[in-house]
């Protein structure tokens, strides 16, 4: 016989930001309270956050903003431009203060984390969790709600909960007996359920399940057959079984820089100085986990929405003498390749560097007759430094000194936290 309380060791808490890009405009700007808001991806192509009035208005995540220029113009809806360093500034001062909880905690991306809470057995974990989401609240003006439960997969079903009923719950949910535990799994749609992906949800209706309790009653032998183990795993959490546990950091498998260009390129001295940059800032974002790459893949290609031009799509693979994580190095062979797949006629408007086979930098195999320069270590922990301190002054010098690349942000706002000039002034 199944027994929840005999599983409640601890509790985990899911806090999350309520329309986090939106609500992160609203703290420097007051006036937007209450009014519809989108923000916009880069380029300011696609909606990529609403407000909760916006949403009322009918307009769809991911939606391409020319479509719905007629709709906000009449709604006046207010568009923004995403501004990463003010999200991510705010999102690192909410993270701070949910540390100030409990020392585990898992940020989960920039809106929500991951609390585990154990030795609360005493605690009234209702009004615990109001106090995190009134201390948020209170000192950077982000609204928050609050799902706790004994396992992850739970604790995201109770903040859907507090989400969609704030009033009820002001915010905060707790599923900490199974009478609740079932309650709100049977309120949950299939497709709601955190890691069940449209396909997935439309495979397990076929089986009869119209929402997350339907999917903890199939036979645990018929998901381990027929599913993956993450699926074997989110039924047990779901059903209030401790499975997924608090994930720690990992170093990416894979570091990226890719970027469309303001405008077609057809110049291959100019395509050459692009990658150089792309490889400069990827060398430095290898440097910041500690990691030396073994493999360059180098891509470009032209804009395929433009049919009236002749089109080219190119990678290089570039398997390297030694692991490296110096720019230089990275540049010189990203520039051989571009040398090779580069077609004259062409207008390319995107391009990128990947790097892959990343092994940790004070581990990986020695080359006996190639090797990297012994000057290149300290001299990329120098520029990193300098740039760091100093927003990037210092360049490869095949790089343009006075280019720097730059989104299409024609709503962004002020960098409030970030930048001195931006900075509001009281009166």
């Amino acid at each position: 016989m199944f027994c929840f309380k005999h599983y409640i060791y601890f509790m985990f808490a899911l806090v999350d930001c309520n329309n986090f890009y939106a609500s992160c405009e609203r703290v420097f700007n007051p006036n937007l309270q209450h009014k519809p808001i989108v923000i916009l991806s880069n380029n300011d192509g696609c909606i990529i956050s609403r407000s909760d009035e916006a949403k009322k208005l009918g307009i769809p995540m991911g939606a391409p903003i020319f479509k719905y220029r007629s709709l906000i113009a009449n709604h006046d809806v207010k568009v923004f431009s995403s501004n990463y360093s003010l999200y991510g500034d705010m999102s690192s001062r909410v993270m701070s203060i949910l540390k100030q909880f409990t020392p585990d905690i898992q940020v989960y991306s920039i809106d929500e984390s991951f609390l585990k809470l154990e030795g609360f057995e005493d605690y009234n974990l209702t009004d615990y969790g109001m106090l995190m989401k009134n201390r948020i609240l209170k000192w950077t003006g982000i609204p928050t709600c609050a799902g706790i439960a004994p396992t992850k997969a739970l604790s995201k079903v109770a903040n859907k909960i507090a989400r969609k009923y704030p009033n009820q719950t002001n915010g905060v949910y707790v599923i900490d007996t199974e009478a609740k535990r079932v309650k709100a799994l049977k309120w949950t749609k299939i497709k709601d359920i955190w890691g069940i992906g449209k396909k997935l949800s439309n495979r397990l209706a076929t089986k009869g399940c119209k929402n997350a309790y339907d999917f903890t009653q199939l036979p645990e032998s018929w998901v381990k057959s027929n599913m993956s183990v993450v699926e074997s795993r989110l039924q047990r959490d779901l059903l209030g079984i401790p499975t997924l546990d608090l994930e720690v950091q990992k170093s990416k498998k894979s570091i990226a820089t890719t970027r469309t260009f303001e405008k077609p390129l057809k110049e291959l001295d100019k395509v050459k100085e692009r990658i150089s940059t792309f490889a400069f800032v990827s060398g430095e974002k290898l440097r910041r986990q500690n990691s030396h790459c073994h493999m360059i893949i180098v891509i470009l290609r032209s804009n395929y929405f433009r049919e009236d031009l002749k089109q080219h799509y190119a990678t290089k693979v570039i398997s390297l003498p030694y692991p490296t994580n110096s720019s230089l190095v990275l540049s010189n062979y990203a520039i051989k390749a571009i040398e090779e797949v580069f077609k004259s006629g062409i207008a390319y408007k995107k391009a990128g560097i990947i790097l892959t086979g990343l092994v940790p930098s004070n581990n990986y195999q020695l080359n006996i007759f190639d090797w990297e320069n012994s000057n290149h270590q300290p001299l990329m922990k120098a520029i990193d430094k300098i740039n760091y301190r100093f927003s990037n002054k210092i360049k490869l010098a095949n790089q343009d000194l006075k280019k720097t690349w730059k989104m299409k942000q024609d709503h962004l706002s002020p960098n409030y936290t970030t930048n001195l000039q931006d900075i509001i002034k009281v009166k």
